[in-house]
C-alpha cells in the first residue's frame, strides 16, 4: 500500500464549519416547511457530514467545495442525455501516476475535503480502487457516481473499504420502461435496484441522481417517493442541459414553465420527504423559496446570501475531464487549463475563467446581471453557455426575472 501523507483537514476543523452547515440546512428546512427534517437529521444528518465536508452552505450542487473527476470516458451504457458522450476510453486519459498527482493537488486545496469520482462509468477503469485508496489515504472523503449496473454486494463492500462514504446512483424513473429508455439498455433498472440494495447493506450513504427532462417530468413525483422508500439520504435533481448527447435531445430540456413547475414540485415533495432534495442546473429554486417566505430584500436576503450560493460553477465546483482539462462545471464546456501543463491548484485558484465566476455578481450580463438574486442564484452558467456561447450571459430558462422587476 502506498504511504501517502494525510493532508486534508478533519470535518470538524474548524468547528464553525459545522455550525454553518447546520444553519444552512435549518434555513432550508424552514423555507420548505420540511416536517421530516428532524427525522432526516437522525437517519442521515451525521452520515452526511463527510459528504458535505468543507461546505459553506447549499448551492446548485449542494456543497460548494466540490471537486469532481471524470476518471474515464468509458462506459457500459450509452445514455441518451450523457453530457460526457461516454463510450470508449480515450487515448489521452490520465495515467495512474498522473491521477495520483491530481489527487495530491486536490488535497492541497484547503477548501476541498471530498473527491467525487465519475465518468463515463468509473468502475470500468482498471485502477479505480488504487486511485480510491490513494485519495482515502490523502484524507479525502470519497464519493462515487455510477449508473449502478455493475454494483453487487461484494462491490459495494469493496467501495466502502476504499473510503467511499457516499454512492450516487443514477435513476431516472421508478419504472423500468422509462429508466431503461433513458439509459438505452434493457434491464438497467433491475440492476440499479440491486445496486441500491447493496449500497444500503454496505452502510454507504445512498444518493439518487436524477435528470429531469420532458421524457420523465410526469413521473418525477413518483420517483421522489420511490427514492424516499429506498432510503436515499440525498437526491440531486439535475436538469437536462443541451451539452454532449443532450444536444441531440434539446427539445426535451425544460422550458421556463416546466422549470418553475419543477421548483414547485420539489418544494411540495420536500415537506413530507425524509430525503433532502436539491436541484442541480436549477438555481432558481433558491429565490423561489425565498419569495414564498418574503425573504426578498434587506437583512433576510443578506442572511440567505450567506447560506445559499446558487450556481456553484467555478465557485467551489470544479470538473476535471478524463484527459486532465479543467472546467468550472460539466455543463460549462470552457477549458481553464490542463493539469499536464499546469498544476491543478494553480488552475483552480488563478485561471481567469474561475476568477470571473467568483466575481459573477460584478460580471453577469443581461437579466442575470440586473437581478438582485445574483448571489443566491446567479442563473445556470452551463445553460447560459450552451445557448449563447458566453458563460456570463443570462440564463434563458429563468422564470424568476418577471418577479424581480417588482423588487428593482
Amino acid at each position: 500500500m502506498t504511504n501517502v501523507k494525510k493532508k486534508v483537514k478533519a470535518f470538524y476543523n474548524p468547528p464553525s464549519l459545522l455550525l454553518k452547515q447546520l444553519g444552512s440546512s435549518l434555513l432550508m428546512a424552514y423555507l420548505n416547511n420540511w416536517r421530516n427534517y428532524p427525522r432526516w437529521g437522525f437517519q442521515y444528518g451525521f452520515r452526511s457530514i463527510p459528504v458535505a465536508n468543507g461546505a459553506l452552505g447549499m448551492g446548485c450542487i449542494g456543497y460548494p467545495g466540490h471537486p469532481v473527476w471524470e476518471v474515464t470516458g468509458a462506459c457500459n451504457l450509452k445514455c441518451i442525455h450523457c453530457h460526457a458522450v461516454s463510450d470508449k476510453a480515450g487515448q489521452d486519459e490520465l495515467s495512474t501516476d498522473e491521477g495520483k498527482r491530481l489527487i495530491d493537488s486536490i488535497a492541497s486545496v484547503s477548501a476541498f475535503r471530498t473527491l467525487v469520482y465519475t465518468g463515463g462509468e468509473p468502475l470500468v477503469r482498471p485502477d479505480i480502487f488504487e486511485l480510491l485508496r490513494h485519495s482515502q489515504q490523502a484524507g479525502l472523503a470519497n464519493i462515487i457516481a455510477t449508473n449502478g449496473t455493475l454494483i453487487d454486494e461484494e462491490m459495494a463492500f469493496k467501495l466502502r473499504d476504499h473510503g467511499v462514504v457516499c454512492h450516487a446512483i443514477s435513476l431516472d424513473a421508478a419504472t423500468p420502461a422509462i429508466h431503461d429508455m433513458v439509459r438505452n439498455k434493457p434491464g438497467a433498472f433491475d440492476r440499479t435496484l440491486r445496486a441500491i440494495k447493496a449500497t444500503k447493506k454496505a452502510g454507504i450513504l445512498l444518493q439518487i441522481n436524477t435528470t429531469a427532462m420532458e421524457y420523465n417530468m410526469p413521473h418525477l413525483s413518483e420517483l421522489i417517493d420511490f427514492a424516499d422508500r429506498c432510503g436515499a439520504g440525498i437526491m440531486l435533481m439535475y436538469q437536462l442541459v443541451a451539452v454532449g448527447r443532450g444536444e441531440k435531445i434539446e427539445k426535451a430540456t425544460l422550458k421556463k414553465s416546466a422549470n418553475k413547475h419543477l421548483s414547485e414540485m420539489i418544494a411540495e415533495k420536500q415537506k413530507n420527504a425524509t430525503t433532502i432534495i436539491e436541484p442541480v442546473a436549477g438555481p432558481q429554486y433558491w429565490p423561489y423559496l425565498l419569495e414564498k417566505k418574503g425573504f426578498t430584500e434587506g437583512l433576510r436576503l443578506k442572511l440567505a446570501g450567506k447560506v445559499f450560493h446558487g450556481c456553484a460553477a467555478g465557485r467551489g465546483f470544479v470538473y476535471v475531464k478524463a484527459n486532465g482539462d479543467v472546467w468550472p462545471c460539466p455543463f460549462v464546456e470552457v477549458n481553464a487549463g490542463n493539469i499536464r501543463d499546469r498544476n491543478f491548484k494553480a488552475i483552480y485558484e488563478e485561471s481567469p475563467v474561475f476568477q470571473n465566476l467568483r466575481r459573477r455578481e460584478e460580471l453577469l450580463k443581461g437579466a442575470c446581471g440586473e437581478c438582485h438574486y445574483k448571489t443566491v442564484c446567479g442563473g445556470c452558467r452551463g445553460r447560459a453557455h450552451a445557448y449563447s456561447g458566453d458563460y456570463l450571459q443570462e440564463d434563458p430558462r429563468c422564470y424568476i426575472r418577471e418577479t424581480t422587476q417588482n423588487h428593482s
